[in-house]
């Protein structure tokens, strides 16, 4: 009886102790179905951002066999290798990677014909922003791709001995203007063309003109910015020209000579579809003029408005943008009435703070104005110049170099301007891919045209009272720039079609 009357006494105690537990399982099961619901949309979003940002170029992509670092042809290659010292200022180093880069994966594909005859047409896909990682020592944002599964540092490396250079010969390109046109207007030596550059860890491909033209077909490719830009734009228009075996295919569409008067030129590659074009834009925000109390009429920088051109900019699906070199210059630098706000004009200020402003309004433009599915934006860096004993307007030379710098401190010099610009880029909405040049340009102080920027006539003595330290000889360094933009189209288009191979 005593029994019976316990249990009778526990029962509603065990009832009760059911009730918590199963709100605990009902809570559980909530929580579940609410984690999968959230994974589920997670992995749609995932999906759906991978791929939009395959989907920039539509344009058949060329056999990638063409492109692939293991080449046929036998090129000779000299050990000899410019590398700088170590410094405690470099980026981390990359993880090595001394493999050769192998061609994709492709799929069996129709035919297309071209001028160049019957090539594979593949399914081209778009390109990722390169990574930028944050060494912490405020150094240059660094573009780094994914090759092999390793990262791999594109702008540190070193210049080595490469008989197969230049790409062109010198004197063989109409479009190179005179003052780039450093053989031609006599200089003697020939080593500064065989150079080519190489990054620690990983090869660029071999630059293949016909490959480029593919994957840029009905593309409008735009250079903007000042004369080192146009230096660029001739080097792209003679290296492109390289790919043509119908020379005549390719002409500006206006008839225009290059010359360093003229800022808006545009060349069509006939059997392609595309164009490479040029616009001048010393700073990338716009030049004025006022006029002062006693009426003369003085220039003017806003530094709050985008350049005039910037209407054609909209219209490009690849754009290289520069600045730098007009803001050492006396007006610029000095910043006495000069930057411009609105309508106030500045009676003194900083030109470092007005670059660091004008830099901000260029990129709030392409953050505003740019499509990033459609159009893929590059910086390219400041490339220093190599001046000795004064600078371009104070009998400042660089006559008599032949080689390039082997050592010293200046090989790890870096402007003010570029951390500038990183901080800008790093801010952006639209992803800038930063072609970051300015170390692989201070090795090459025998690159310069020096007093062999103007043509010589025969018996004439060559003036070295004013020399040309800061632009580029073509052949020569700013080859290298569009051989990085080509490295990078296919690096890029490689790591969205492995990406897309995984979904």
């Amino acid at each position: 009886m005593t029994t019976q009357k316990k249990i009778a006494s526990e029962a509603p105690k065990m009832g009760g102790d059911s009730l918590p537990l199963q709100k605990k399982h009902h809570n559980v099961f909530i929580f579940t179905s609410i984690l999968f619901i959230f994974s589920f949309f997670l992995v749609l979003l995932i999906f759906l951002s991978s791929q939009r940002s395959l989907n920039f170029l539509s344009s058949p992509s060329i056999d990638p066999d063409l492109f692939s670092l293991t080449t046929t042809t036998a090129i000779t290659t000299t050990n000899t290798t410019v590398s700088p010292p170590p410094s405690s200022l470099s980026p981390p180093p990359p993880i090595p990677s001394t493999e050769s880069i192998p061609p994709p994966e492709s799929t069996p594909a129709e035919l297309i014909e071209t001028a160049d005859g019957p090539i594979e047409k593949n399914e081209n896909v778009g390109f990722v922003n390169g990574s930028i990682p944050d060494n912490g020592a405020g150094q240059e944002e660094v573009e780094r791709v994914e090759i092999s599964g390793k990262n791999c540092n594109l702008f540190m490396g070193k210049w080595i001995k490469d008989d197969g250079y230049p790409v062109y010969q010198p004197g063989s390109c109409p479009f190179v203007d005179e003052a780039y046109d450093c053989q031609s207007n006599g200089r003697p030596d020939f080593e500064y063309l065989k150079w080519r550059w190489k990054p620690d860890g990983c090869d660029l491909p071999r630059f293949n003109a016909t490959d480029f033209l593919v994957r840029i077909r009905g593309k409008r490719l735009l250079l903007v910015g000042d004369s080192m830009n146009r230096n660029q734009f001739e080097s792209m228009l003679c290296l492109l020209r390289e790919g043509l075996p119908d020379k005549n295919k390719m002409y500006e569409v206006h008839g225009y000579k290059i010359t360093k008067g003229r800022g808006f030129y545009i060349f069509k590659f006939v059997d392609f579809n595309c164009t490479i074009e040029y616009v001048r834009s010393h700073f990338l925000v716009k030049e004025g003029t006022r006029v002062n109390g006693q009426g003369n009429s003085n220039p003017t920088l806003s530094i709050d408005k985008v350049d005039k051109t910037a209407k054609r900019w909209k219209q490009a699906d690849i754009l290289v943008f520069n600045t730098g070199h007009w803001w050492t210059h006396g007006k610029t630098s000095r910043g006495k009435s000069y930057f411009r706000e609105g309508d106030y004009v500045y009676p003194k200020f900083d030109a470092v703070e007005a670059y660091r402003k004008a830099l901000k309004t260029w990129g709030d433009w392409i953050d505003k104005n740019l499509n990033p599915d459609r159009q893929l934006v590059f910086y390219r860096a400041y490339s220093n110049a190599h001046f000795r004993g004064g600078d371009w307007d104070s009998g400042g030379s660089c006559n008599g170099e032949t080689e390039p710098i082997l050592s010293g401190s200046f090989l790890d010099g870096y402007p003010l301007k570029m951390k500038i610009v990183e901080d800008v880029i790093q801010h952006m909405k639209v992803p800038v891919i930063l072609l970051n040049v300015t170390r692989l340009t201070n090795f090459r102080k025998d690159g310069h045209p020096s007093v062999y920027g103007k043509m010589r006539i025969k018996g004439m003595k060559v003036s070295t009272r004013k020399q040309d330290c800061s632009h580029w000889c073509l052949p020569g360094v700013p080859d290298a720039w569009n051989e990085l933009i080509y490295a990078t189209l296919v690096y890029q288009q490689r790591t969205a079609s492995s990406i897309s191979q995984i979904q």
